[in-house]
């Protein structure tokens, strides 16, 4: 029990830290491993804007921890209830004291951030949870525990093939196979985990399968971070080094000199990430990971980059609607279609 216990505290005190370490490492990877060029960024990145790329970019795991964990506890408290202890074992901990509430929240968010590839998988996980709560609950209703450990999973199993048919031999005959066995699989499996399981295997098999979640999840979380971009990429259009010299007139005033043409030679654009626009510079992080303190009267113009559209890998599609697409991007407006501004290619207007 003393040991359970211990356990939980270590884990309440790991979670808020794996935040913190993904983003020190992604800073890191950033700066390409150099020390002075990640205390840079660190001086001047917002915190904010590193939590909001870190949200934005991980909110799909927060359904995959719940109900991973929820199937698997509750699978667990069926198949072997006396070796479902909430004082001794951590997932049965995390079992008991997870509502249903934060269950019907995670399903939500989870059809709104999921890929349409993985919306099955997500099917299967809620109709796990419905059957092996339904069971414990009322186990002596026969007719109910027939319909919705039975009947429900083979209706939803019929109607989710009649959707997904057409796409799943689409994959098949275009090689596609993880997206075939996303799409066709989870269908067919939402009726093997509806009851228990034999309960000498049940402890085992749980507590293996809930440590292989987590230990596999944080990498693949730091994988998809690790790609996630945290500053705004701008090209900047910067004259030569002395455009903003101060040319003096033959009666003693100082007058500037004219601007020189765009296609002059000595004219670049700086392509990079944005970090800060201080008084007397702006800094910018080139593609090539150095830092570029650009004066501020060399800047002509700037411009900013939007983020260029993820190459589809997928030529799968359900009616329409592309399997790596998420409901959630589905609803959201459009970025209307405009030409690219040259800069953001990093040639010269004109």
């Amino acid at each position: 029990m003393a040991g359970a216990r211990q356990a939980q505290q270590w884990l309440l005190t790991l979670l808020p830290a794996f935040p913190v370490l993904l983003l020190v490492l992604r800073l890191w990877q950033l700066s390409r491993q150099d020390m002075s060029t990640m205390l840079l960024l660190v001086q001047y990145v917002s915190p904010l804007g590193l939590l909001s790329a870190l949200l934005i970019a991980l909110v799909w795991a927060f359904p995959v921890v719940v109900l991973a964990f929820g199937v698997l506890g509750r699978l667990l408290r069926l198949s072997a209830p006396d070796r479902f202890d909430p004082e001794r074992s951590l997932l049965a901990s995390l079992t008991a004291r997870t509502p249903g509430w934060v269950l019907t929240a995670a399903v939500a968010l989870g059809a709104l951030t999921w890929q349409l590839r993985f919306l099955p998988a997500l099917l299967m996980l809620g109709l796990w949870l419905l059957a092996l709560r339904n069971r414990y609950l009322h186990p002596h209703e026969p007719t109910r525990i027939l319909l919705i450990s039975v009947a429900l999973p083979l209706a939803a199993a019929v109607l989710a093939y009649s959707v997904l048919g057409p796409a799943i031999w689409t994959a098949l005959q275009e090689g596609e196979w993880a997206t075939a066995a996303l799409l066709a699989v989870p269908p067919a499996a939402t009726v093997l985990v509806t009851g228990p399981i034999p309960g000498w295997i049940a402890p085992a098999l749980t507590h293996g399968l809930a440590f292989t979640v987590a230990a596999v999840l944080p990498l693949v979380m730091g994988a998809v971070f690790l790609r996630v971009p945290l500053l705004p990429t701008a090209a900047i259009e910067v004259a030569p080094k002395d455009a903003d010299a101060v040319e003096v007139a033959p009666d003693g005033r100082d007058v500037a000199p004219a601007a020189p043409p765009a296609g002059e030679a000595g004219t670049e654009v700086v392509l990079g990430a944005l970090i800060t626009v201080t008084d007397t510079s702006t800094i910018v992080l080139d593609q090539t990971a150095g830092v570029r303190f650009l004066r501020n009267g060399q800047v002509r113009s700037q411009v900013l980059c939007p983020q260029a559209a993820d190459v589809p890998y997928s030529l799968v599609s359900v009616r329409g609607w592309p399997v790596e697409e998420t409901a959630l991007n589905w609803m959201m407006p459009r970025r209307p279609l405009t030409d690219p501004d040259m800069r953001c290619a990093g040639r010269l207007p004109g």
